[in-house]
C-alpha cells in the first residue's frame, strides 16, 4: 500500500477529485482500499495571483490557502493516480505543486 500526498492549488482541487473518482484505477476491483482526504492549509506554493497573497501573522510570512491531499492506494494503482493528478493540479507554472509518494507499512481497518 502507498500514500500519496499532493499540495494542489484551491482552483484545481474540485477537478483533481474528480478526475481521480473518475479513474479505472479509483473503480478498480479492491477500489474500496482507496481512502482520499483533502485539507485546506497554509502553504508555501508559489501563488498564481494576487488574489492568492496572504499574510498571516501567525506564521510571519506570505501564504497561499492551498489543499492537501492525501490519498491512500495499492501499489500497482499509484502511477496512474500520480498522473492524474499532475494532469488536472497543472497550473503551469515552476513551484506550483508537489506530490510526494510514500509506503504504508501497516494499514489497520477500524470496525
Amino acid at each position: 500500500m502507498k500514500e500519496i500526498k499532493a499540495y494542489v492549488h484551491a482552483n484545481r482541487i474540485a477537478g483533481v477529485i474528480a478526475a481521480l473518482k473518475a479513474s479505472d484505477a479509483w473503480n478498480a476491483p479492491g477500489g474500496a482500499e482507496h481512502n482520499l482526504t483533502a485539507y485546506v492549509v497554509k502553504g508555501s506554493l508559489l501563488p498564481l495571483d494576487d488574489a492568492e497573497r496572504h499574510y498571516s501573522l501567525d506564521l510571519g510570512d506570505e501564504v497561499v490557502e492551498e489543499y492537501k491531499l492525501e490519498l491512500h492506494c495499492s501499489e500497482e494503482h499509484v502511477d496512474e493516480l500520480v498522473a492524474i493528478i499532475r494532469r488536472e493540479a497543472r497550473t503551469g507554472r515552476p513551484g506550483a505543486g508537489w506530490i510526494y509518494v510514500n509506503p504504508v507499512d501497516q494499514a489497520v481497518q477500524a470496525d
